[in-house]
């Protein structure tokens, strides 16, 4: 389980409690970290309280709920509602996790959520995500080749297609990364789980040609190395990859160039 810690000099208090639904006998208590930049206030949680008979069995499901029939200015990312987008990571009950796939049936008790640990937030459950974007562009997410290009594609094996299995299906919701505290020490200069599991996912693309360039430029002590294989990425990925093998494969393949 991935605890939330909270950004330095943050003080959270405690917020509104909003009135439980009339005649609802099923009622659930949701407690929820708000924070709007425009007040200047300190971060806070707030309650809220919602009939499940009328309520859909996921995490967003509730939110929206709250959003469209409770408080209207609560604040959060969603888009697909399907797993595929990474819009709606938060921490839900201490785990870094999608709302949209996360079902409210597997949270015993309150529901807290708060947003992604050790980013900073923006407003309510959203996380700046631009320095971790940036590092997923650094590491050069694309095919590059030097040869000439076909008239049609570029072929590949059966067998070379299934290397990147486990590996193309990270849709960099960020839960990984913001899950590894060696992200949380050194997330200016260490790349962190999501960005090196692409990076991997490149190198061992058979259509690519610059694997040598990409090793190059994660040969570092901090942009590879700060992964001590504590493992919490694999533990909170909501799509059940492994960010950790890729790492050590890659820094298998650095021995491996030099022997």
């Amino acid at each position: 389980m991935v605890q939330l810690t909270l950004p330095k000099n943050s003080k959270v208090r405690t917020g509104k409690t909003w009135p439980k639904p009339a005649d609802a006998k099923n009622v659930r208590k949701f407690m929820i970290y708000r924070w709007d930049p425009d007040t200047g206030e300190n971060p806070r949680v707030d309650t809220y309280f919602l009939d499940m008979d009328k309520c859909g069995p996921m995490v967003l499901d509730a939110l929206i709920k709250i959003k469209n029939e409770v408080d209207p200015t609560l604040t959060f990312r969603r888009s697909c509602r399907e797993g595929i987008c990474g819009s709606c990571a938060m921490n839900i009950d201490g785990i870094n996790t999608l709302a949209c796939i996360y079902g409210l049936d597997e949270i015993k008790g309150d529901v807290k959520i708060y947003p992604l640990p050790h980013m900073p937030v923006i407003k309510d459950l959203i996380p700046d995500l631009s320095l971790f974007y940036a590092q997923h562009a650094s590491i050069m997410p694309w095919l590059e080749t030097k040869t000439v290009e076909p008239a049609k594609e570029w072929r590949q094996s059966v067998e070379d297609r299934a290397k990147l299995d486990g590996l193309y299906e990270c849709v960099m919701c960020a839960c990984c990364s913001t899950s590894c505290p060696s992200y949380w020490w050194n997330g200016d200069r260490y790349l962190g789980p999501a960005a090196l599991l692409h990076a991997y996912r490149w190198i061992v693309d058979s259509r690519d040609e610059a694997t040598p360039e990409r090793l190059d430029m994660l040969e570092d002590p901090f942009k590879l190395y700060r992964c001590h294989t504590i493992m919490n990425c694999a533990k909170t990925c909501p799509k059940g990859l492994n960010p950790a093998k890729a790492i050590a494969e890659i820094k298998k393949m650095m021995v491996e160039r030099v022997i």
